[in-house]
């Protein structure tokens, strides 16, 4: 068996941005951006502190990632929104707001679909948009499928995507996840090593793929 395939982390905290982005998607030609302390009050912590420990505040996301969160802020904005406003309108002028459902359901419901739009706009603001058919190479980069195999001779499939666009059913994990971060640059033939609550699981690479990903 292959040695177990470890990042090195004897590199400092302050290493070249450029040599991250080469490793994690294979191109230097990488679009900057800046963490905003607010959107980060939209993720949860630790979510929030991964995210702006490993990237800088870049969200990674495949060309159906980003359009789907597109067309989520389309639905928001010009479909939901419109109609919530509409009720808001009517309630408004029944008389006494508050004892008004309507009215105070409403006015809920808009803040939290104007918060979720909010937070929907800054991810679209920090995206950058990797397709995963055009990354090459031998090792696992973002957007790659891989397969694996565990101790018991078990194969699974992962699909390495944003942590907006994760599926579990459909294999599809964030590269930031344990799983995701453990395989990135692991080439076919290399032991990687998950931990786990219930301890270490060790997980061989037996393809790397990079083809389209839904």
């Amino acid at each position: 068996m292959s040695k177990a395939f470890m990042k090195d982390e004897s590199q400092d905290d302050g290493a070249d941005e450029s040599a991250f982005d080469d490793a994690l998607v294979g191109s230097k030609a990488m679009q900057e951006a800046m963490v905003d302390e607010e959107a980060m009050d939209d993720l949860d912590s630790e979510e929030a502190a991964k995210f702006s420990a490993l990237t800088g505040g870049k969200n990674y996301i495949t060309q159906k990632g980003f359009d789907r969160l597109k067309a989520e802020v389309h639905e928001l904005m010009n479909v939901e929104r419109p109609k919530v406003v509409e009720v808001v309108a009517w309630a408004a002028s029944n008389g006494d707001r508050s004892e008004n459902a309507d009215y105070t359901y409403g006015k809920k419901r808009l803040r939290e679909i104007d918060r979720k739009l909010r937070f929907l706009q800054k991810r679209l603001d920090r995206a950058v948009v990797v397709q995963p058919e055009l990354q090459k190479g031998d090792r696992v980069l973002f957007g790659a499928t891989v397969t694996v195999e565990d101790e018991n001779g078990a194969l699974r499939i992962f699909k390495i995507v944003g942590i907006d666009e994760t599926d579990a059913k459909e294999g599809k994990i964030s590269w930031i996840s344990p799983i995701g971060k453990s395989l990135l640059q692991a080439r076919v033939g290399d032991t990687v090593l998950l931990h786990t609550p219930k301890g270490e699981d060790e997980l061989e690479v037996k393809k790397i793929e990079f083809l389209p990903i839904d």
